[in-house]
């Protein structure tokens, strides 16, 4: 399909410009042998969690979520979570390592394109990640659904960043690795971009990206004609 017309680009934040499982570090630390299994059930349950609560309408923020995702992921394994050890895990997600390539794009492209996140993060947990990498300067929105309580895919959490942007909803190109979101922001009508980096299928759900990359580097090349 193309991108076209494109004046602000919204940014995913999980698995988008941050790798979720560089917490695997911190994990392997403190349960050695079962660092890859806690990051990756803690990951599946908090997504678990966070569509399941909205569907339901009993939403909760973001933070709690996570929490409890963790809380679900240690018991599961068989691992005693002591408060110590909650708070260091709860900590590394604010320290998650960004893709090697999106500092540099980010500095690219904040200099031709209005830029912004949207996330299902909360604000305590979006701001402190955004200004550990001192990345705030790239940014003139982030976007958390925690305003409206609904959590992407909704059309309401996309119309909530459409409202904070001047900006016609097909001017704008969303960037997600995330299936789910991908299709929730083209039904929405926003142009699309699906960050591929595991070199997935896309899921059947009657929605297709304009574009698929498989890195930020892409993103700078396709959008300078490159």
């Amino acid at each position: 399909m193309g991108i076209s017309g494109v004046k602000a680009i919204i940014f995913d934040v999980y698995g988008t410009l941050f790798d979720v499982h560089s917490v695997i570090e911190k994990c392997e630390e403190l349960y050695p042998g079962h660092g890859q299994q806690i990051s990756e059930l803690w990951r599946t349950k908090q997504l678990d969690y966070a569509f399941i609560r909205h569907i339901i309408g009993r939403y909760r923020p973001f933070d709690e979520i996570t929490r409890n995702a963790l809380q679900y992921a240690c018991e599961q394994l068989g691992v005693s979570l002591t408060k110590e050890n909650e708070q260091e895990l709860l900590q590394a997600y604010l320290k998650l390592a960004p893709y090697e390539e999106v500092p540099q794009a980010l500095k690219q492209l904040a200099g031709s394109y209005q830029l912004a996140v949207l996330s299902n993060g909360s604000p305590s947990m979006l701001h402190p990640l955004v200004e550990y990498h001192q990345f705030n300067p790239y940014f003139s929105q982030v976007i958390t659904v925690d305003d409206v309580k609904q959590y992407k895919p909704s059309p309401a959490a996309y119309n909530y960043a459409l409202e904070q942007l001047d900006c016609r909803r097909e001017e704008i190109l969303f960037l997600s690795s995330n299936t789910w979101d991908i299709t929730g922001a083209a039904s929405f009508g926003f142009q699309t971009a699906w960050v591929n980096r595991k070199h997935a299928v896309f899921d059947y759900m009657g929605q297709k990206p304009n574009q698929i990359i498989s890195n930020l580097d892409e993103l700078v090349r396709l959008l300078e004609g490159k």
